[in-house]
C-alpha cells in the first residue's frame, strides 16, 4: 500500500460583502491589493457530518485532492490503489472507467476497513480517460513524438469524449449485507479542438511536459486550454472529477443507512 499522508488546503478567512462594499481609499492605488480569501465551507447537514472523520480519496491526483477542497473536504487521507489497472481496452468507455474506478474504491475498502485507525467513513475514487473518435482510450504519451502525435490527431479530428466515472463508499452501521455502501455514476463530457492550432503551438505546449502525465496529453485546466475551442459538458469532469455528481454520491451513499447521519451528528455533539 502506498504511503498516506493528509493534504489540507489552506484556511483563510472568507471575503467580507462590507470589504467588497467599501470605496477605495483616495491611496488605493498605492496600497498593496488584498490576498484571495476563501469562501466558507458547504454547510449541508450530511457533509457536516463527515468533515472530521476518516475520508480516503483512492487517487493520488491533486486535481483531484482541490477539487473536493472546493465543497469544503480538506483533511483527505490519500490512499491512491496499488491494484494495476489491467482491464481489456476492447471494454466500451463507458464499463472500463467504470470497473477500474470501482477496482480502486473496493480496493482500498477493502484494507482500510479493518485499519487500527478505524474504518473510513467515505472512500472515494474516480477514474478518467480521453476517447478518440474512433473509440480508442489514449493512454499516456510514451514520448515527445507520440506527444505531438497525439495532439494533432485531436486537433485533426476536431471533437473527442472524456469519461470520468467516480465511485463512493461508506459502511452501514447496520449488519445488512454487504455492509458497506456503494454509488457510482460515470459522466461524459465532448471536448472540441480548435482547428486553427498550429504544429508549432501543439510542439510548445508539448514542451512544458505539462500534459506528459495525463490521458490524451492536455490538461484542460492548465496551458492545455489553449488548444481547446470549446466543450459540451461539464469542466471539471474533464479535469478529473465531476463535482455535482460526485456531491450527490457522497448524500446517496450515507443515506443509504438511515442511522448513519444521525450517527455522526450525535458524536460530534459528544465531541
Amino acid at each position: 500500500m502506498a504511503d498516506t499522508k493528509y493534504s489540507l488546503a489552506p484556511l483563510e478567512p472568507p471575503p467580507s460583502y462590507e470589504t467588497s462594499a467599501r470605496p477605495p481609499s483616495p491611496n488605493h492605488a498605492m496600497t498593496k491589493p488584498p490576498s484571495q480569501r476563501a469562501p466558507l465551507p458547504l454547510d449541508l447537514p450530511f457533509l457536516v457530518s463527515i468533515r472530521r472523520r476518516k475520508i480516503i480519496l483512492a487517487s493520488a491526483s491533486p486535481r483531484r485532492r482541490q477539487l473536493l477542497a472546493q465543497i469544503g473536504l480538506t483533511n483527505l487521507l490519500v490512499i491512491p490503489s496499488t491494484v494495476p489497472e489491467a482491464f481489456p481496452k476492447s471494454l466500451s468507455p463507458f464499463e472500463y472507467v467504470l470497473q477500474t474506478a470501482t477496482q480502486k474504491a473496493m480496493t482500498v475498502y477493502s484494507v482500510q476497513i479493518d485499519s487500527p485507525d478505524g474504518e473510513p467513513a467515505l472512500v472515494i475514487a474516480a477514474d478518467t480517460v480521453v476517447v478518440s473518435p474512433g473509440g480508442q482510450i489514449l493512454e499516456k504519451p510514451r514520448s515527445e513524438a507520440e506527444h505531438v502525435a497525439m495532439l494533432k490527431a485531436l486537433r485533426d479530428a476536431v471533437s473527442h469524449k472524456v469519461y470520468t466515472a467516480v465511485v463512493v463508499m461508506a459502511p452501514l452501521a447496520s449488519a445488512r449485507d454487504p455492509g458497506y455502501a456503494l454509488e457510482s455514476t460515470v459522466e461524459e463530457t465532448t471536448v472540441r479542438f480548435d482547428r486553427e492550432v498550429s504544429d508549432d503551438v501543439i510542439l510548445s505546449y508539448v514542451r512544458t511536459r505539462e500534459g506528459a502525465d495525463k490521458a490524451g496529453g492536455y490538461g484542460i485546466q492548465g496551458i492545455g486550454a489553449i488548444l481547446v475551442d470549446k466543450i459540451d459538458g461539464s469542466f471539471d469532469n474533464v479535469v478529473g472529477l465531476p463535482l455535482r455528481p460526485t456531491l450527490n454520491l457522497i448524500e446517496k451513499v450515507l443515506r443509504g443507512d438511515d442511522d448513519l447521519v444521525d450517527e455522526f451528528a450525535e458524536a460530534d455533539e459528544e465531541e
